[in-house]
């Protein structure tokens, strides 16, 4: 008797271990977590918004596959309100409180640049998104740049196309203006422009910063188009770059080429807002669907982002920041799939030793955390009519200009001209 009640508790326990089995082996699993802060609101919101939907859709797909070293992804994010002084504290809550695995950037120069002191004093492994040569200031081992600018001369390489069309011209140009908001990008793109400029041999006849909070650009460009300047550089944030290029309408600048460094007009919203007042200008890009880079997987992604997008409330095509926010998340998957770690320091070394397949092209870091190939192309709007969207999609109202390997076009010159 004593037998059979002992075989029956036996069997009682074995059952209730074989269902509770299962259950230990179904319990979720801690995610790995990715920190940073995105402009979600200000003026670099429409680019912010457009890369979190672009690393949204990388989450998504990494999760669908098993996750980072078995272990569900999950994005901690933070809207850092376009305001760089928000940045260090959200970084120290990200790394303090949420305690997150691995941290990236937000979107722009003027919000990685505040972010890397908090980032190297937790000795952190940083990957920065579309930053211009930030690392020049801080010299951070364990920084790395996912910006299309590069090489050893990374300021330069921004602005490098806009020089090389103008100096291609006949006659040559002279004279130069440069302006910019006193920040931390176009301090950088400007530093870059004036090495060109002095290589190029051009007089510099106006060389001025305006403050970030510039509301009215009319005087700045009368006060421009008063040293009657051949050529006329703009390193500018989305805001100011709508607001220069009215106000160079309303003046009636007279210019042989006018741009260069106007972030803004690479978003759909500014281009279909702009319409025609963007004819003529020459201005940087860093991705479009042309050349080498209209990949199949480059162009899956951004069927897949273009469906997202409405309901998002974002960037309605996705050429400029998504295939580069995605590529971010893709370059830190790799190197944590490659180091099987999140150990900071085995993953900079892999960072540093490796090269990675992305959306946006074949990646691989130079001593300094940068590319080591820039590739910045040089666009012309030329002939857009109206502010539909059709036109931008295939973007023949886009002529690249430079390098000479994706050029699709030539220059309309002037600027002068090229607007009317």
């Amino acid at each position: 008797m004593r037998s059979k009640r002992l075989a029956g508790m036996l069997g009682a326990l074995a059952l209730l271990l074989a269902m509770a089995a299962p259950a230990r082996a179904q319990a979720p699993q801690t995610p790995i977590t990715i920190g940073f802060g995105m402009a979600l609101t200000g003026g670099l919101a429409p680019n912010g918004k457009a890369a979190l939907l672009a690393m949204q859709i990388w989450e998504e797909d990494v999760n669908a596959h098993g996750g980072l070293l078995g272990r569900p992804v999950k994005l901690v994010y933070y809207d850092d309100q376009s305001n760089p002084a928000t940045v260090p504290g959200l970084y120290t809550k990200l790394l303090d409180v949420d305690k997150v695995d691995l941290v990236v950037s937000g979107y722009a120069t003027n919000m990685v640049a505040p972010a890397m002191p908090v980032i190297m004093q937790h000795k952190r492994t940083f990957l920065g998104l579309l930053g211009l040569s930030v690392n020049s200031e801080f010299n951070y081992p364990n920084y790395f740049s996912i910006a299309p600018t590069g090489g050893a001369k990374p300021k330069q390489s921004f602005s490098k196309g806009f020089f090389e069309v103008a100096m291609a011209q006949s006659p040559k140009p002279r004279t130069l203006a440069i302006v910019g908001a006193d920040a931390e990008f176009p301090r950088n793109a400007i530093e870059g422009a004036r090495e060109l400029a002095k290589e190029a041999g051009l007089k510099i006849v106006y060389d001025r910063t305006y403050p970030p909070s510039t509301a009215d650009f009319t005087p700045i460009v009368r006060a421009i188009q008063a040293t009657n300047p051949d050529l006329v550089f703009v390193a500018s944030y989305p805001p100011d770059s709508v607001g220069m290029i009215r106000a160079a309408h309303e003046v009636g600048l007279k210019a042989k080429l006018f741009g260069g460094g106007m972030v803004g007009l690479q978003a759909t919203a500014i281009k279909t807002q702009l319409g025609p007042l963007l004819n003529g200008i020459v201005d940087f890009d860093f991705w479009l669907p042309v050349g080498p880079y209209a990949t199949p997987e480059a162009l899956a992604f951004l069927k897949r982002y273009q469906a997202k997008a409405p309901a998002a409330g974002v960037d309605a095509l996705g050429f400029y920041l998504p295939p580069f926010a995605y590529a971010d998340l893709q370059v830190l998957q790799q190197a944590v799939e490659g180091t099987k770690s999140l150990d900071q320091q085995k993953l900079a070394d892999y960072l540093r030793s490796h090269t990675f397949q992305t959306v946006a092209g074949e990646i691989k870091f130079g001593p300094n955390g940068e590319w080591t190939e820039a590739r910045v192309m040089e666009v012309q709007f030329q002939n857009v009519k109206g502010n539909d969207v059709e036109q931008f999609k295939d973007p023949k109202v886009e002529v690249v200009l430079w390098p000479p390997s994706l050029k699709t076009g030539e220059v309309i010159y002037p600027y002068t001209d090229a607007k009317k």
